[in-house]
């Protein structure tokens, strides 16, 4: 697999965990993990980078994992880590993908990174809370819990992240279908059956809370304000994918991305899930990458 992860200092003086996938001779994706999670859950992607024509680059949100926390953070804050991390491993141009969480954070690097960013992929991405438009029609109700409480704030909402934490940190192969809940539909459920990605999974929220819920809470928090760019500015190609079976980022975010962004193009996937989107879909979606550099 080529996994390999790094500790670097930021500019601002922070510490930025960097996970990166593949031969460094390939072509530069930068990766941005969902919402909660860490670097590690790149190697879900691992066929991406099985040829050595893609090298992945991914990092842990701030406040996630060894990554020091920005209280107060916004999406668009994470340009200036992404560019920290691609700086460091002496990488120029890239293309970039966010999948659930990390939409938003893809999405920034499009509207606040062109050139050096030439493509971005969105999969299964969230839209602005600050539009028009029903953010949680149609989610889990896991989800649009969460949610309200995270407009609301103050200690309940804090207390319910902190629990969060302690059982997604604690969450092992055998557990981690039933912890999310409502929220994996029967296409999810069926991408989970293989051990081996299960654990990857859990390795990934394990890393995510090895220091606290705070990135958790910056994520969601970060989430629902302002994002910081307005995306609907972006100049470079935006992949937006989305299937009809997903119960944490409902098809309408996608289509509304495909309306209001005028370089986006649509990539539909009829009966997949939040997950099963990218996991069945993997060699699709490395095609679609290398085509950028061609």
């Amino acid at each position: 697999m080529n996994y390999h992860e790094i500790l670097i200092d930021t500019p601002d003086g922070r510490t930025l965990e960097i996970g990166t996938l593949g031969e460094p001779s390939g072509h530069t994706v930068l990766f941005h993990h969902g919402t909660p999670g860490s670097a590690n859950l790149v190697k879900m992607l691992a066929p991406l980078a099985a040829d050595g024509s893609l090298f992945v680059v991914t990092t842990s949100r701030a406040g996630y994992g060894k990554s020091t926390r920005l209280e107060g953070r916004d999406v668009a804050s994470v340009v200036n880590d992404a560019r920290a991390a691609l700086d460091a491993l002496g990488r120029s141009d890239y293309v970039v993908v966010g999948w659930s969480g990390g939409g938003p954070h893809a999405l920034a690097c499009a509207a606040l990174d062109a050139p050096r960013c030439l493509a971005a992929w969105s999969l299964a991405g969230v839209v602005p809370t600050t539009v028009d438009f029903d953010w949680t029609e149609g989610m889990g109700p896991e989800n649009v819990a969460e949610f309200a409480l995270a407009k609301e704030g103050g200690p309940e909402y804090e207390a319910v992240m902190e629990t969060a934490s302690e059982a997604f940190g604690a969450a092992t192969k055998d557990d981690i279908i039933e912890l999310f809940g409502g929220l994996l539909s029967e296409p999810d459920k069926a991408v989970f059956e293989p051990e081996a990605r299960r654990e990857d999974f859990v390795a990934s929220m394990r890393q995510g809370f090895e220091f606290g819920w705070r990135g958790f809470y910056d994520d969601d928090q970060a989430m629902i304000k302002e994002w910081g760019f307005d995306p609907t500015t972006i100049t470079v190609p935006v992949a937006v994918w989305f299937g009809d079976h997903d119960l944490m980022v409902p098809r309408t975010h996608g289509e509304w991305l495909v309306e209001k962004l005028p370089t986006a193009s649509p990539h539909f996937f009829a009966g997949d899930g939040h997950v099963s989107l990218v996991v069945n879909h993997l060699d699709e979606l490395s095609a679609a990458i290398k085509k950028t550099y061609v």
